[in-house]
């Protein structure tokens, strides 16, 4: 995704378009905390509840189609009691593109915790076979992971321009430095001679991070920033837990997360979605110019592999 926009820096014709489709004024109340996208804001709605409006730079000619795919996936898992917020309302001026949510009354996790990866873990059995869009996570983190395109493997897939940009970012890291050049050469050479994997039949969420997961009083009330979900499996999210569960008090709830990695999609499968979350891991404070958190992500990018290595 996209930077956001602060809200003072929200063009009035935004909150005048976001009027027009759900029939209320609108007045920003706040920006709002949590995730690594800016440009939440907490808005109050003429007459009625709160809500969330999320606006972010236009940035390709099918930025709303995509957004409007998101929307299509939110209702689509609520309605089988997944624990995202109601959308209100999607749209798009000459240079934004946004979208509106109920509020949720709870903060983003600092952490993860057994707990809450224990909740998490259950929340995310209700995306299986819920695959309801084709926008296939899983082929992408194939390719991802070793560098083939998908004309090579006889694949059918229209990518994204950010899943385009990011997968030809990824592909230049080794020239970055020598330890990043040896980590992404293992992660390579792990994923080597992995087939392309079979259909996508799950829904995928693609950022659950802990940013992203809003908890009060112990529980996750609701899971945010739907905006990149799809389809694939489901193991996707789990190994998004594994990466941010890298503290001694989780140790254990790790372990129950790459076991139930491997019974979804067996070593080779597990390797290409590690290699991906390091790879993309790695290639995104390297774009942006934070090369003191370089040495961390390789850290614990060769810990990850050196376990799932354990594993096999």
């Amino acid at each position: 995704m996209n930077q956001g926009t602060h809200p003072e820096e929200l063009p009035a014709e935004v909150l005048d378009d976001v009027a027009s489709v759900v029939g209320a004024e609108v007045t920003v109340l706040s920006r709002l905390p949590g995730g690594v996208n800016g440009g939440a804001m907490r808005v109050q709605l003429a007459g009625r509840a709160d809500a969330v409006l999320k606006a972010v730079p236009r940035a390709h000619p099918v930025h709303l189609d995509e957004t409007l795919r998101a929307q299509r996936v939110a209702g689509h898992m609520r309605r089988r009691g997944y624990p995202t917020p109601a959308w209100l309302g999607a749209g798009a001026t000459a240079t934004h593109v946004w979208h509106l949510m109920d509020f949720v009354d709870a903060a983003p996790a600092p952490e993860l915790t057994p707990s809450l990866v224990g909740q998490l873990m259950e929340i995310i059995e209700l995306q299986a076979g819920q695959a309801s869009e084709p926008y296939d996570h899983w082929s992408y983190a194939w390719r991802v992971a070793t560098g083939q395109e998908s004309a090579v493997a006889g694949l059918d897939v229209n990518e994204t321009p950010e899943q385009s940009r990011l997968r030809q970012s990824v592909a230049s890291l080794s020239g970055y430095s020598s330890v990043v050049s040896a980590l992404a050469g293992r992660l390579r050479l792990a994923c080597a001679g992995v087939p392309p994997p079979p259909e996508a039949p799950d829904m995928v969420h693609a950022d659950l991070n802990p940013g992203n997961v809003l908890v009060r009083d112990g529980a996750v009330a609701a899971v945010v920033d739907i905006g990149n979900a799809g389809s694939g499996t489901r193991a996707t999210d789990l190994t998004t837990l594994v990466w941010n569960t890298f503290q001694d008090p989780l140790d254990g709830a790790r372990r129950r997360l790459w076991t139930r990695i491997l019974v979804l999609v067996g070593w080779e499968g597990a390797a290409v979605l590690a290699a991906t979350q390091i790879l993309l891991q790695l290639e995104w404070p390297i774009r942006d110019g934070r090369h003191d958190a370089v040495p961390g992500v390789v850290k614990r990018g060769h810990r990850a592999l050196d376990e799932l290595n354990a594993l096999r």
